[in-house]
């Protein structure tokens, strides 16, 4: 009795472990398949983004004179997508993708990113691209700090891998003019989601970008900065 008790146990938990595995190779699959096609998506967008502003799509970034900088000036710092299509507005070379204004693109060789940065970062944004939170109205590679926003979907994706990047890895971003530049990162920590303390920075008339996504447990932000060489 107790032999055909303990089969039957068994063998429930033999069938929900099998139902548990198939679930979760079934979702594997599904991130997979989903990663593959936003990847070719922002692979078509970025090639629509460079002919529509007459880009050279292997073309080697700028490389502009920075000012100086004294180290010790940089204040410390305290601690599932519709298809994405791109057009140009009437009247002018305003790029869209997704719905939203294209500003560019960001590279990040080490983490093997290559996607648009839109001008917006919105839920719906956020699902096929990254975006500018900060400034308002912000312009690639100009003076000053711009924010860019990526989810971390843990499977490469976006700013996925962005814990892995360290002081001294390049970033390039190429705006709408054709302009491409180089950005080193120079910081990496983990911040609240309330702490914007570093948004506004002096940066001493060069470029920068900061880079934010969520941390493995969402409870807070892993932030990159870097500027431009």
């Amino acid at each position: 009795m107790f032999d055909r008790k303990y089969g039957k146990v068994l063998t429930v938990f033999l069938i929900i472990a099998i139902i548990a595995i198939i679930a979760l190779l079934g979702f594997w699959l599904y991130d997979n398949i989903k990663g593959d096609k936003i990847k070719k998506d922002a692979e078509a967008g970025i090639e629509e983004f460079n002919k529509n502003n007459g880009i050279t799509a292997d073309a080697t970034p700028d490389v502009e004179e920075s000012p100086d900088v004294d180290d010790s000036e940089i204040p410390d710092i305290v601690e599932t997508s519709p298809i994405p299509s791109i057009n140009t507005g009437s009247g002018s070379s305003q790029n869209k993708y997704g719905g939203f204004v294209m500003l560019g693109y960001i590279e990040i060789p080490r983490n093997d990113v290559k996607v648009p940065i839109l001008e917006k970062a919105t839920p719906k944004s956020l699902q096929i691209a990254v975006g500018t939170i900060y400034p308002a109205h912000p312009e690639l590679n100009e003076p000053g700090n711009v924010v860019i926003a990526g989810h971390n979907y843990r499977n490469k994706l976006f700013f996925s891998n962005n814990k892995k990047l360290e002081n001294g890895d390049k970033i390039y971003i190429t705006d709408a003019s054709g302009r491409k530049l180089t950005y080193e990162v120079y910081d990496k920590f983990e911040a609240t989601p309330e702490d914007t303390s570093f948004y506004l920075r002096d940066t001493n008339g060069v470029p920068e970008i900061t880079l934010t996504t969520c941390t493995q447990d969402s409870s807070k932000r892993m932030i990159i900065l870097a500027k431009a060489q």
